[in-house]
C-alpha cells in the first residue's frame, strides 16, 4: 500500500515523460528517466520503478542496488529475464509485475507473419527480386499444418488466436497441463511424443532456469525433418549452436526474432545460415506499444495511490 501523506509523496521513475502518460494520480511525484547516465534524483527515494524499455540488464539494474525503499518494480516488456538477477538485492516484499496485455497482439502478429514468410518463400521472392530471378514453383502453406506453441500464457492464446483463420491444427504446451478455452495444454514433459508431429514449432515461453537451451540438440533432434522453429521468446531459450547444425545440415528451417547473442553480431554464422529468417527483436516494438504501455502505466500506478492489488504480479521479494 502506498503510505501518501500531505508531507511526502511517493516518488515513480517513469522512462515516458508523466504528462505524456496522462491520466495519473496527483498524490504521487514523477521522475523521468529512460536510461541516461545521470539519475533523476535519489534511487533510495523511488517507491515505484519502471524499467527503461528494450535498454537491456545494465540499464535496467544500474539503479536498483541502490532502491532501498522501493515497493514496485514494472517492466514494460512481457518477460522479466532482464531484472531477475537484481532481486536478491532488494528489500522483502518488493512487488515485479511485468507488461502483461501490453505486446500480445504484435507478437503475435510476428510469430505468424515470421511463419507464413518462411513457409511461403518470401526471403527467396525478396533475395529474387533483388536479382531479378522468378522463382515460381510450388511452396508450403500453412493451411493444414500441425502447429506446436511451445510456451501456452497469454501471448501463446493471442498466437492461437491468429492462426485460426489459416486452418492449421494447434497443440498447446506450457510448464503444467492444464485446460484452456481452445482445448488442451500439455505439459513441456510431453514434448518428447509431440515434437515429432508438428511441422512447425512456435517457441514462446518466459527465459527462466528451466527454459534456458529448452530448444537443445535433443529438442531440435526431435522435430521431423522439414519443419520449422520460429522463436519470439528469448534467444537463450534456443542452443544457437545445435539450431546452427540442423540448419546447415539442411534438415530443419527456422524464423528467429531473437537470438543467442543478442544483438547478433556481424561475422556471426546465423546471418548466412541455409533455411534461416532473421528479424531483429522487433516483436513488442510496434505503433501498438506506446497506447498500450500507457494504459497500463495509469493503471498500476493508480492502483498504487489508492492502495489497491497490483496487475500482473510475477514474483514479491
Amino acid at each position: 500500500m502506498a503510505d501518501i501523506t500531505r508531507n511526502h509523496r511517493p516518488t515513480v521513475w517513469l522512462p515516458i515523460p508523466a504528462e505524456d502518460v496522462g491520466g495519473l494520480p496527483e498524490d504521487l511525484e514523477y521522475r523521468f528517466w529512460d536510461g541516461a547516465e545521470e539519475f533523476p534524483g535519489d534511487p533510495a527515494d523511488a517507491a515505484f520503478y519502471v524499467v527503461p524499455y528494450m535498454k537491456g540488464a545494465e540499464v535496467a539494474g544500474r539503479p536498483l542496488p541502490r532502491m532501498s525503499g522501493v515497493r514496485v518494480v514494472q517492466t514494460l516488456s512481457a518477460g522479466v529475464d532482464h531484472v531477475t538477477p537484481f532481486l536478491p538485492g532488494l528489500p522483502a516484499g518488493v512487488r515485479l509485475c511485468n507488461a502483461r496485455g501490453v505486446h500480445e497482439a504484435s507478437t503475435a502478429e510476428l510469430a505468424v507473419a515470421l511463419t507464413l514468410a518462411a513457409l511461403r518463400g518470401i526471403p527467396r521472392f525478396v533475395r529474387g527480386q533483388d536479382a531479378e530471378e522468378w522463382h515460381d514453383g510450388f511452396y508450403p502453406a500453412l493451411a493444414d499444418k500441425q502447429v506446436l506453441i511451445v510456451g501456452y500464457g497469454s501471448i501463446g492464446a493471442a498466437i492461437e488466436n491468429r492462426l485460426t483463420p489459416f486452418e492449421c491444427h494447434v497443440t498447446r504446451v506450457a510448464r503444467l497441463a492444464r485446460r484452456s478455452p481452445h482445448g488442451p495444454v500439455h505439459a513441456l514433459g510431453d514434448l518428447p511424443g509431440l515434437l515429432p508431429q508438428a511441422d512447425v514449432v512456435i517457441l514462446s515461453t518466459p527465459l527462466t532456469p528451466g527454459t534456458r537451451h529448452l530448444a537443445d540438440a535433443r529438442f531440435l533432434a526431435g522435430m521431423k525433418d522439414g519443419a520449422l522453429l520460429v522463436n519470439v521468446a528469448r534467444g537463450p531459450v534456443v542452443d544457437t549452436g545445435a539450431l546452427l547444425a540442423e540448419l546447415e545440415a539442411g534438415r530443419l528451417q527456422a524464423a528467429l526474432d531473437v537470438t543467442d547473442p543478442e544483438p547478433l553480431p556481424q561475422g556471426h554464422p546465423l546471418w548466412h545460415a541455409p533455411g534461416l529468417l532473421l528479424s531483429p527483436h522487433v516483436g513488442g516494438s510496434t505503433s501498438a506499444f506506446l497506447p498500450r504501455a500507457k494504459r497500463l502505466l495509469r493503471d498500476q500506478l493508480n492502483r498504487f495511490a489508492a492502495g489497491q492489488d497490483l496487475a500482473n504480479v510475477v514474483t514479491t521479494t
